[in-house]
Formats: C-alpha cells, structure tokens, sequence
C-alpha cells in the first residue's frame, strides 16, 4: 500500500476542511486517496493524471463497491487533484497510460472537466456569491459529469441536461426544491463556464412540490431548549429567536454589528447580498455585554501573542492589505468575531495564525442535544428559531411588510408562509372607514 507523504496529508486536511467535509469522514477520504494511489501504482497510471480516476471508478464498479462508496471515493480523489500543488504530487512511475497507450502530460494537457470546475468557481467568485453556492453548483456540475460518464463540457446539451433533470426525478425521487436547485447550477454552468444557450428545456419530469408548512415553537418550548444549553450556545440561540436571524448571519456578528445606543443590530452581507438591521432584545442587553467583555479579553490575550487578527470580508481583506496604514485591520477590536471559535486557525499559505468565528456544527450540535434533553414532540433545529420569530410576530399582528423587512425576504410571498403557521387575531368585523 502506497504511504502518503506528510506534506500531502496536511494540504488534504485543509482540503477537507475548506470542502466543509464533516470530521468523523476524514480517516474514509484518505482510504480512498491511499486506495487510488496504490491502484495507480499496481496498474502503472501517472498519479498526476486526473483521467485514470474514471477507470479507478470502473475498477470499484467490479468489485461490487455501492454508488455511495463510488461516489465518496470519487469526491476524494477530486478534491485530491482540485487543490494540491503539482509540487506535491508524487511522481509518475511510468508516462504512458497502460489501457490507451498514449502519452499524457497533465501539466500542458488539463483535464477539460477540471477547467470548467475551476472556471466555475471563478465565474462565482466574481459575482460575489457565497462560499455555499459554489459548493452547491460544484455539487451538480460533478453529479452532471457522472451522470454522462464523464462526457466533454464542450459535448453537453440541453438533452443532456433535460435526461439529468428527469433522472433526478424518477429515479432519486428528489425534491422540487433540489430539482430547481440543480436547473439553477446547470443553468449557470451553461452560460458562464461553456459559454453556450442552455436552451429550451421541455418534457421534464418535474418533482412535484408540496406545500411546505414551518415547524414554530412555543416560546415555553424554546425556554426549555435554552435551559438545556451552556454558554455561549444559549446566547446564540435567544440571537436566533430574538432578532428572526439565520445560522450563517448570527455565526458573522462582529463587534461593529451591534449599536447599543439606538438598540440596534446590523446585519452585514446576509442572504442575497442584503444588509438590515433588526431591534436588539432588551431582556438580554446585559449578556451581549457580558459577551463582548470576553471578546474584549480574549482579542488583548490573542495580541499579547501576537496572533495575525481575524478573518476578514474578502474585499476588506485586499482592500486593507493594500493599504500600509489599515493592513493591520483585522486586529482592530471593532473587527472581532462576537462568538469566536476557541482555537486559532492556521493558515500555511500565508504562515499566519488567525481567529475565525464560532463555526456552524458546533452550534448545530448543541441543539440538536438540547432538543433531544427538552423531550419535544416536534422536529426543531437552528432555522425553526427563525420561524418562531416570524410566527410569534404574527400573532401579536405586527404587519406583514414589517417582519417581511426584519427577516430580509426580497418577496413577501416568502413572509406569506407563516399566515399557516399561526391563528390571526386581527379584528375582522364589518366597519365603515368612517367609524375607525
């Protein structure tokens, strides 16, 4: 069995890692990467050479390995050669391909599909769209290239997709809203990176979308979960609830999001690219102080170490770096994670040492733990406290408009959903205007 080099193992681990790959499958994507390496070097393919990872695929096949194993271990590997250096690739044993017997060199001969992914993520990134948008459309773009057995970009039409789209139907039996979401990322595909129509696409089967009613909490049910939850979990959740915000939203609160004077909290760069701002809960004014005094200490603790500051906004960052007076910014205490994470992050790119915020599965699990303990008898997670903010406003017949703007919706037919969730106790009895 082939070992895997040190330094490949570190570069794999921040792959996983900036992949959003959850820990418990870390030791399962290296078997599979120790396992390709190894069938490289049994059957004498390059491993610089992304086009022998369908063979590898084929040879799994075989041996009677299931789609979802196939399909981890082909995420494995290209995530393998999506972000290593060539530096640190071992070298090929042979340069010919035994099955074609031609040459190939990866460096002047890319892999189309490898081209068009990177195309993908720059085409995104310069649009400005988060980081969970391109992992979703890198998701179906990979699927699309399974789905056609690795058939050229250029080669794809709107057939193609429209066979896709029906598979994901009929046979995946997905939802609408996945359905829409791989149209969506196909539909990018097409026009941004292979710069071609998609087309008309006509005699899909569409996955039929159901009436989707929200999971709301009584604000008792919601007491017991936050008596179940330790610092700064519990805090976390009364931001949730109390403001109507979103996981990712309240996870990206720095310092300079809250104004104590006028009561108010900011929300930069929400969905959609949105900023609004939403009224402070007065009931937990003197926890958010409290929070911040332990950001204050642990931001003079991190600068007593000299660490590298936190993580800043893309922009910000290029913007200040080139900038001798703020390039420094990011240790500024107004630009301080307001729950940040425990550890520094090492960044080897760089050489730096930096703080990130509070991540999202921590939270999560805290939750899910705290519902489990509270004994509820309804599904809840992060975004149902969400839903109870919106409902609960309702029901105290604040306008419709109104929590329309606290929650962020582009469209109040959005905010419309939680009509169903709650009994209105607007006053509905027949009045002259005259007599209001």
């Amino acid at each position: 069995m082939v070992k895997l080099p040190e330094a490949l193992l570190k570069k794999y681990d921040l792959l996983l890692i900036k992949n959003d790959i959850h820990s418990r499958e870390y030791g399962n994507y290296k078997k599979w990467l120790q396992y390709y390496l190894d069938f490289c070097k049994k059957y004498q393919h390059p491993y610089a050479d992304p086009e022998s990872l369908p063979i590898f695929i084929d040879k799994l096949k075989a041996k009677k390995q299931i789609s979802s194993q196939q399909s981890q271990a082909r995420q494995a590997v290209a995530l393998y050669y999506s972000g290593i250096s060539s530096k640190l690739l071992l070298r090929a044993p042979v340069d010919q391909i035994k099955e074609t017997g031609t040459s190939y060199d990866a460096a002047k001969t890319p892999n189309p599909w490898t081209k068009a992914m990177n195309c993908l993520g720059d085409e995104i990134k310069v649009r400005h769209y988060s980081p969970k948008t391109l992992k979703s459309y890198s998701l179906w773009a990979e699927k699309m290239r399974l789905f056609t057995k690795d058939k050229f970009p250029k080669d794809l039409t709107s057939n193609d997709v429209k066979d896709f789209l029906t598979f994901l139907a009929v046979e995946k039996k997905v939802s609408a809203s996945s359905q829409n979401q791989a149209f969506n990322g196909l539909l990018f595909f097409f026009r941004h990176v292979l710069k071609k129509e998609f087309g008309k696409i006509d005699g899909v089967v569409r996955a039929k979308r159901k009436l989707y009613i929200p999971v709301v909490l009584s604000r008792a049910e919601i007491n017991r979960i936050i008596s179940h939850l330790k610092h700064p979990y519990d805090l976390v959740v009364k931001l949730l609830y109390g403001c109507g915000l979103r996981l990712a939203e309240c996870m990206k609160l720095r310092i300079n999001n809250f104004n104590f004077d006028y009561n108010i909290l900011t929300i930069d760069d929400g969905k959609g690219k949105k900023d609004r701002t939403v009224p402070l809960p007065e009931s937990i004014r003197s926890e958010l102080n409290a929070q911040i005094e332990r950001v204050i200490a642990q931001h003079q603790y991190d600068l007593d170490k000299e660490y590298d500051g936190a993580f800043m906004p893309g922009v910000f960052e290029k913007k200040y770096n080139l900038k001798v007076t703020r390039k420094n910014a990011g240790k500024e205490l107004v630009w301080q994670w307001f729950f940040p994470s425990r550890e520094l992050t090492y960044v080897p790119e760089t050489n730096e040492s930096r703080r990130y915020h509070l991540h999202e599965t921590h939270v999560q699990k805290a939750i899910k733990k705290a519902v489990g303990k509270s004994k509820l008898l309804k599904r809840a997670s992060a975004h149902t406290f969400r839903h109870s903010f919106a409902s609960h406003l309702l029901q105290a017949n604040y306008n419709i408009k109104t929590i329309q703007e606290l929650l962020g919706h582009s469209d109040v037919r959005t905010t419309m959903i939680y009509t169903r969730t709650v009994k209105s106790r607007t006053i509905k009895e027949s009045k002259s205007p005259l007599d209001f």
